[in-house]
């Protein structure tokens, strides 16, 4: 009964410093997105006020989900800093409640949790983070263009020198569209011309139609090379579905077999989805190596030095994954090793460290 009492303690105690943590980044998050958006609206007439600070709060959740590991950090430092100046480690340890016990506890709730954020939390932050994404939109120089990749293709609608083309290509290969139809309107909207290509080269602007037919008035006309300029490059196109955090789990599996039917690279697709499912293993992981840290220094150093050492763990363990998370992506080692084995190298340390924790 003591030790039920005991978890339910920890537990709350947790929840208050993450649910603190949180409410400090989120209300900084929301005032820096606030000046942020403000300088995207400057110039823009028919702007309200409202729209820098709606913006700011739909784009929040995203970021908060996205630092997570940092906030856990940070929680973990200020649930033993309080636990450490209350004297209420002496009370557990008098009741049988070592301090490896009380580690796997927090440790084990992180993960728990971890399920809890990617399950709801990411869902409902990526929602917000299309409809940010769709209100901006609205306001930006590039609303007269949009691209999209169905199992159909890719889809691109271009406004240019007075012409809407509406251009499909059944794959793109690098810097390549494949087997390419533009169909070119007016202004109005009334038919020009159909313009069909083997192949596209569109690493610029203006691109290089190769093999190309061009129907036009019960008129064919075909050609080996053509110029056609577009506001798309591959750099640009690519960017455009490079936004995954605005997807929950639903649309990133339907957009991977998008992507499947164009023969299309799913790598990134993969890589963040399985970001996402290694979260609350991550979560875990941090919460323990951050205990540990309080543990076996929290009698010779003071709170700053065991927050900046804090900081400075987090920020390793941010470049090992990003280099690990690039050679997966650019397929230097299998994408699953990319992701795990970080995690597998950084328990493997925290297990050894657990073994000798601190318990006076």
């Amino acid at each position: 009964m003591y030790f039920n009492t005991y978890y339910k303690f920890l537990i709350g105690l947790f929840l208050k410093s993450l649910f603190k943590v949180i409410g400090i980044f989120g209300s900084l998050i929301l005032i820096v997105g606030i000046f942020e958006e403000l300088e995207f609206f400057k110039g823009i007439v028919n702007a309200h006020l409202f729209y820098p600070v709606f913006l700011s709060l739909l784009n929040t959740p995203s970021v908060i989900f996205e630092i997570l590991p940092f906030i856990f950090l940070i929680t973990t430092q200020f649930f033993f800093i309080k636990l450490i100046d209350a004297n209420e480690l002496q009370i557990f340890k008098y009741s049988g409640l070592t301090n490896s016990k009380i580690i796997r506890i927090i440790s084990f709730f992180s993960f728990f949790l971890g399920i809890l954020f990617i399950t709801f939390f990411y869902n409902i932050s990526s929602k917000f983070k299309n409809i940010y994404f769709e209100v901006k939109n609205n306001f930006s120089l590039d609303n007269k263009y949009l691209a999209v990749i169905t199992e159909n293709g890719i889809w691109i609608k271009d406004e240019i020198n007075s012409n809407i083309n509406i251009i499909n290509a059944t794959k793109i290969d690098g810097v390549f569209l494949s087997n390419v139809s533009i169909v070119q309107f007016d202004e109005e909207y009334n038919y020009q011309r159909l313009i069909e290509s083997k192949k596209a080269d569109i690493t610029k602007n203006a691109w290089t139609l190769k093999d190309v037919k061009i129907f036009k008035d019960n008129d064919t006309q075909s050609l080996e090379k053509v110029e056609f300029n577009s506001n798309f490059n591959v750099e640009k196109i690519n960017s455009l579905f490079s936004n995954l955090s605005s997807l929950n789990f639903i649309e990133l599996f339907k957009l991977k077999k998008d992507y499947m039917s164009l023969d299309y690279s799913t790598i990134e697709i993969e890589s963040h989805i399985n970001k996402i499912i290694a979260y609350p293993f991550y979560l875990m992981i941090i919460t323990t190596l951050a205990s540990i840290i309080m543990f076996n220094i929290k009698f010779q150093k003071g709170f700053f030095f065991k927050l900046f050492f804090g900081v400075f763990i987090s920020v390793v363990i941010y470049y090992i994954n990003y280099f690990f998370n690039v050679l997966g992506v650019n397929e230097k080692i299998p994408l699953l090793l990319s992701i795990w084995l970080p995690l597998l190298l950084i328990s493997t340390l925290c297990v050894i460290f657990l073994t000798n924790i601190n318990e006076k």
